[in-house]
């Protein structure tokens, strides 16, 4: 590749997820998820720029406000990576998540899918 063709981006700084309600994405992945909040402030025309993340974590979630043209209710492609998927998802039932079962395959690291308050689809990963 062309050296003039590189840009200087170094990382990931967040992934936006479409939320219909600010507030109520902010309680759900602090409270049930564990994450902690990075950013909370207001935006001009109204709304917030919300970012979370889990502890210690470098990339964020943004929860972007949903719009016509960014709808909620969508697979986000989002991974997060846990050292006990098991423990995650008994814990994201028993507070009343929407999960599938943890899904097992030779050589791959147990996993599953989860919905946030949205319906937006998001995924655990167990790492090694």
């Amino acid at each position: 590749m062309n050296d003039k063709a590189k840009t200087g981006i170094t990382d990931v700084a967040a992934v936006g997820v479409p939320v219909t309600d600010q507030e109520r994405a902010l309680q759900f992945y602090v409270g049930t998820l564990g994450f902690e909040t990075r950013l909370d402030v207001p935006m001009p025309g109204g709304g917030r720029w919300i970012t979370v993340a889990p502890p210690g974590a470098t990339t964020m979630i943004a929860l972007v406000a949903a719009s016509e043209n960014i709808p909620a209710g969508v697979e986000t492609g989002v991974r997060f990576t846990t050292a006990d998927a098991d423990a995650d998802h008994a814990h994201l039932r028993a507070n009343g998540v929407d999960a599938d079962d943890v899904l097992r395959w030779p050589g791959v690291p147990p996993m599953f899918a989860f919905r946030d308050q949205d319906g937006n689809g998001l995924e655990i990963v167990e790492g090694a």
